[in-house]
């Protein structure tokens, strides 16, 4: 699975503005391989695009990819909690 977690970073990476604050984190259940992508809360509206359509061709590229198990792929975009909202 760590090479579908390259593939989002090298996708994501260079569309945002703070690509330091791009982070991605895996889970599993049952179901699902639940891939958590947090960027800072400017560069949120830079990865959904305009109409949903940057994050529906990422999340196309993700579900794409094959698994071993028969899981299905998430990708969430999660926003980066800053220290005023902490």
């Amino acid at each position: 699975m760590t090479d579908a977690k390259d593939l989002v970073l090298t996708i994501v990476r260079p569309l945002v503005s703070q690509p330091e604050k791009v982070s991605l984190e895996v889970s599993e259940s049952d179901a699902f391989m639940e891939y958590n992508l947090s960027v800072a809360p400017e560069d949120i509206g830079r990865i959904i695009g305009k109409q949903g359509r940057v994050v529906t061709a990422i999340r196309t590229i993700v579900y794409s990819i094959r698994t071993d198990e028969p899981k299905r792929v998430r990708l969430n975009i999660l926003e980066h909690a800053t220290s005023e909202n902490a």
